[in-house]
């Protein structure tokens, strides 16, 4: 045998065996290749993607954190000015009730102060008729001498 014969034998089967290649074996690898370079893709963007919604979630719950201590912050101020507001309203509750109880103190003292007066124009009005009775020395009526001694009360 010749070297060429050998050498275009084996240039013929080569090349069947690259057209079979390409026709039955590459294309389930190109396949399996564009494949795997799809999934390798898809999972760079879902990674990518990961990333992004991990960091506009932790930027989000940075404002959550921010806009709960600005409202603990504001409840925080409303509490102690309806406390402030609280105390005040007790203070002038207890204000107004001191007043009103001096005011009533007053009136009492005033009706009795007049009730005392009273009593000691009735007394002066007894002693003055027991005194002018000694002076007289004789009985006066009071009965008939009521206008008499209530003049006498007015006047004292």
């Amino acid at each position: 045998m010749s070297l060429n014969a050998t050498l275009i034998g084996q240039a013929i089967w080569f090349l069947i065996f690259i057209w079979i290649t390409m026709k039955f074996v590459w294309p389930p690898l190109e396949r399996a290749m564009a494949n795997r370079q799809k999934q390798i893709a898809e999972g760079l963007e879902a990674a990518e993607r990961a990333k992004k919604d991990l960091d506009l979630a932790g930027r989000r719950a940075g404002d959550i954190v921010r806009e709960a201590k600005v409202a603990s912050a504001d409840t925080v101020a409303q509490a102690e000015k309806r406390a402030q507001q609280l105390i005040e309203e007790a203070k002038e509750n207890a204000r107004n009730e001191y007043e009103k109880i001096v005011a009533r103190a007053q009136i009492e003292f005033e009706q009795e102060v007049e009730r005392a007066r009273q009593h000691l124009r009735e007394r002066l009005s007894e002693l003055a008729v027991a005194g002018a009775e000694k002076i007289l020395q004789k009985e006066i009526n009071p009965a008939l001498h009521a206008e008499m001694l209530n003049a006498l009360k007015q006047e004292l």
